[in-house]
């Protein structure tokens, strides 16, 4: 077994989360708006499908993450600590982003429901 450092490895997880957090920033505005695109942008596809296809986007990253922290647990030598914390941190910035539009898409649902008429 190998002699880990634990210092390393918590110096090595904030610079994951420090890069996880600048690439959220960057991509937090891009993520909401491809979760939504518009008609023409997709060839004219409907929105539902559009919306599906951004929901499955978010589901293979979590399904990514999941499968490098189950191998990592197991000890596969070919899987990294800074993979497998570099994916979970993807999903869950996507997981955030998508949770985001819909929560933006219910308060205007809501919005156009109790306009009156």
């Amino acid at each position: 077994m190998n002699d880990i450092n634990v210092s390393q490895v918590l110096a090595q997880i904030r610079t994951l989360q420090a890069q996880a957090a600048a690439a959220g920033a960057r991509s937090a505005a891009p993520a909401a708006s491809a979760a939504a695109p518009s008609a023409s942008a997709l060839g004219g596809s409907s929105f539902a499908s559009a919306l599906k296809s951004a929901i499955s986007d978010v589901n293979g990253a979590q399904q990514d993450a999941t499968r490098l922290q189950k191998s990592f647990a197991l000890g596969d030598q070919n899987v990294e600590l800074s993979s497998v914390m570099l994916a979970t941190a993807k999903a869950q910035v996507e997981f955030k982003a998508m949770t985001e539009v819909r929560n933006r898409l219910v308060a205007a649902y809501q919005d156009i429901m109790n306009m009156p008429l």
